[in-house]
């Protein structure tokens, strides 16, 4: 047992200025809220805090198509009227749109999972936190489910410099289709994805018999759920899937996405989890000592996005948070 974890947190105050636009439920906004309340409770005095470089196209292409990096680089509001093929070739449109300052907003939370792999890399902390990442729905060659850029795709190729081999973990309310599709042929990482599947469902995909392939076969699991799982049975579920993982699987790194829309009253999410259910996993996760970068990815309920990854970055911590904000 390590005496004190060492945590680091990355956070550039711009991410949260950008706007998707009237109506769409991505709101970059609750990555400030979080990081406020992170404030609030004296937090960060416990942790080393770093503003992320912007990550070049060259780190981008390290998963991304070279021409797909590009022209998210060159599109803007203003010109996108032009590139009517190039949008629906990327798949940028209503769910994906094109916002001022899309492809610096891209920059800095790649740059930020980016870091935090390179951190723990060079074994500067255990933990690495970028709340601004987990944008697991990116593909090589297109956006997709409010996802532009892979981050990370991204932080795990960083990690696989250093580690034979990476576990991912899953526990937003979609499928985590981007990760599991670019790790598809490999044992080196494995993934396992807990979601909500059936009933059209965004993504789609991530049935159980979804296993890999080739070299792969058997390192990819899903657990595809119902709506309205509790904490009861999704934290069985929970530990009992990952415990015998990582003890067949032996990563030595772990990758933990965090979306927040597995939460009961998410915006978009059918699950019934609280945030002490949702934090249990990540406790649970951390238990294990491996280096782990945490993430975050989906919630659209942004009160208590902002609330749960601040429980969870307490639990990172070893902090219990007082309830005298009303959490």
């Amino acid at each position: 047992m390590r005496s004190k974890d060492k945590i680091a947190y990355f956070y550039d105050g711009d991410v949260g200025s950008v706007y998707f636009g009237p109506n769409h439920p991505m709101k970059p906004h609750r990555l400030c809220m979080t990081h406020h309340l992170v404030l609030s409770y004296d937090l960060h005095k416990k942790m080393e805090i770093y503003r992320p470089h912007k990550a070049y196209p060259s780190e981008l292409a390290q998963f991304h198509s070279e021409d797909y990096v590009e022209f998210l680089h060159r599109i803007r509001p203003d010109t996108q009227n032009s590139f009517r093929t190039e949008l629906a070739r990327f798949n940028l449109g209503e769910d994906c749109p094109v916002f001022e300052n899309l492809f610096e907003f891209c920059q800095i939370y790649a740059g930020g999972t980016i870091d935090a792999a390179r951190r723990l890399n060079n074994q500067l902390c255990d933990v690495a936190i970028n709340w601004a990442g987990g944008l697991h729905h990116a593909k090589k060659c297109e956006a997709s489910g409010f996802c532009y850029i892979n981050d990370l795709v991204l932080g795990i190729l960083e990690l696989l410099k250093h580690h034979a081999r990476v576990l991912y973990i899953d526990i937003d309310v979609h499928h985590g289709d981007g990760v599991e599709e670019a790790f598809y042929f490999t044992d080196r990482v494995m993934t396992v994805s807990f979601h909500k599947f059936g009933d059209l469902f965004f993504p789609g995909t991530g049935d159980v018999k979804e296993i890999g392939e080739k070299e792969g076969k058997f390192y990819a699991i899903n657990v595809p759920l119902k709506d309205g799982i509790d904490d009861t049975s999704f934290t069985r579920l929970f530990k009992t899937i990952i415990s015998k993982v990582i003890e067949i699987y032996q990563p030595s790194s772990i990758v933990l996405q965090c979306g927040a829309d597995s939460l009961a009253g998410d915006r978009l999410g059918c699950f019934n989890l609280s945030i002490d259910g949702h934090a249990e996993c990540v406790k649970f996760v951390k238990k294990f000592n491996l280096p782990l970068l945490v993430t975050g990815g989906g919630g659209y309920t942004k009160e208590n996005v902002a609330r749960c990854w601040t429980v969870e970055t307490g639990v990172l911590l070893d902090t219990e948070l007082p309830n005298s904000m009303n959490l």
